[in-house]
């Protein structure tokens, strides 16, 4: 007798062979909240699979009892992206190495995996990520879904190192897709917003290890802007950190190098000043607004000799986030870069006059991105500037930024700004439609590989298809 198959099993018998990986209600993952402590969900079931068999078998059940099923990570994405009010598949157990090719040079891994963890795994292979943002907490499937980047003027988004993929489709089948084989389920998948199906595995292009040599200066923001196509050409990987109220900008240039390690930082600024000191200057800052531009500029003044670091990449890539945040980010096209940055700095210096005006957080984080043709990518076809804003939130306090987010975005529209898929934004279908020429191409693709909507969310939803969906609906009030 043949074994049975999924689909032959009973609804409780598919319960039954889901049960060790069903998430119990008292579990802290039946809950999901998102690393910035602004969005959360109580999905009506969590799994947590360690096996492609197992996700399938979710993925039936979700389907015969007319759910959704949503794909989630660690939640580092600062918005709903991941929440949902149906089944959740948590992704944190999908997490294996499975091969790493130094000749040819690429990685195999399951896209649960995080990103520390593989550059810990392909450092003993003397090999690293080409290029990278500014964590390394997220998930490979999520840094690929999102198209996220890193910067430098001419690197791409990370998703475009992607080789190949391994999708569970909605029908239950499992796909192999790359620009060779199944190309448009390809290039849609690689900015997919976890639509197209669970990403189970993902093929990525490598390199060999690399170190950075990372130099650091504060440079008048009205220099930066007149002489901006200059500096971020300077440069292999530049990215700018703008204290508007100190009309300061810090200067990150960074060029590959064989210099020995000279890493940077001290405890008395990255921790006790930079980390413990500011956070309680911003807790006072919600009760005294007065008191974040001072903050700003003590910043600034602290930060303003010029240094030197040389460490492993993506030592040098990355940040420390400190502390949960709201924040939003969009891309420019590069051309539009110093008129956008004008018209946002005017608009802070009216914000500083007046004594009731918004007082934004520091620094705006500005960076550099290449051309790409992946569909939803914000740097489809063009050469791009992203420029991010942030609210920090002292002791997972909330703070207000909606009306500085509101105005912020304001002006990153008016210079055909697009936003970053995995934080929040306004727009919707129509919007989007006009800023991306493969839009319907994009949704097209949906259409064909889960015409029921399985793998979607209310995010996907919402700022694809035009739903009705209130923004806020999985808004963290605490």
């Amino acid at each position: 007798m043949a074994a049975p198959t999924l689909k032959t099993l009973t609804t409780p018998e598919l319960y039954r062979l889901l049960e060790p990986i069903t998430l119990p209600a008292s579990s802290p993952k039946a809950k999901f909240i998102n690393w910035g402590l602004s969005y959360e969900c109580t999905p009506l079931a969590v799994f947590e699979p360690e096996t492609p068999e197992q996700c399938a078998a979710a993925l039936e059940l979700a389907r015969r009892e007319g759910h959704t099923l949503r794909a989630a990570g660690v939640g580092h994405s600062p918005s709903d992206l991941a929440c949902t009010s149906g089944f959740m598949l948590r992704t944190e157990r999908l997490a294996r190495i499975t091969e790493i090719n130094t000749e040819k040079q690429y990685v195999v891994a399951q896209a649960g995996v995080t990103l520390s963890a593989l550059h810990a795994e392909l450092a003993k292979h003397g090999l690293a990520m080409i290029n990278l943002g500014s964590i390394s907490d997220q998930t490979l499937a999520g840094v690929v879904t999102t198209a996220t980047h890193g910067t430098g003027i001419h690197f791409k988004v990370i998703s475009t190192h992607v080789l190949a993929l391994t999708l569970l489709l909605a029908d239950g089948s499992i796909v192999r897709c790359s620009r060779a084989e199944r190309p448009e389920l390809f290039t849609a998948s690689l900015c997919g917003l976890g639509a197209t199906g669970l990403m189970l595995d993902v093929t990525l292009e490598v390199g060999p290890a690399f170190r950075l040599k990372e130099t650091q200066e504060s440079v008048p923001f009205g220099n930066v802007v007149q002489n901006i196509n200059m500096i971020a050409n300077s440069a292999e990987h530049v990215r700018l950190w703008w204290f508007p109220q100190a009309d300061i900008v810090r200067v990150s240039s960074a060029n590959r190098t064989d210099e020995p390690r000279n890493p940077g930082g001290s405890f008395l600024w990255h921790s006790l000043v930079g980390y413990h000191l500011i956070q309680f200057l911003f807790f006072i800052g919600i009760y005294l607004p007065f008191v974040n531009p001072w903050i700003c500029c003590l910043s600034a003044w602290l930060d303003r000799e010029t240094t030197v670091t040389v460490d492993d990449s993506w030592k040098v890539f990355n940040l420390d986030c400190k502390y949960p945040q709201f924040t939003t980010e969009w891309a420019i096209p590069y051309e539009n870069t110093q008129a956008c940055l004008r018209e946002l700095h005017d608009w802070l210096k009216q914000e500083d006059h007046d004594p009731h005006g918004l007082r934004p957080h520091f620094p705006l984080e500005i960076r550099f991105s290449d051309a790409d043709d992946i569909w939803l990518s914000p740097s489809h076809g063009q050469r791009t500037t992203w420029i991010g804003i942030i609210q920090y939130k002292p002791y997972g306090l909330n703070v207000p930024y909606r009306a500085l987010f509101a105005r912020f975005e304001a002006i990153l529209i008016r210079h055909s700004g697009r936003p970053h898929w995995a934080k929040s934004h306004p727009l919707r279908a129509s919007e989007l439609r006009a800023l991306y020429p493969r839009f319907d191409d994009f949704v097209r693709v949906l259409q064909e590989v889960d015409s029921e909507g399985v793998w979607r969310n209310e995010y996907v939803e919402r700022h694809l298809f035009d739903k009705e969906i209130d923004g806020r609906a999985f808004k963290r009030r605490k």
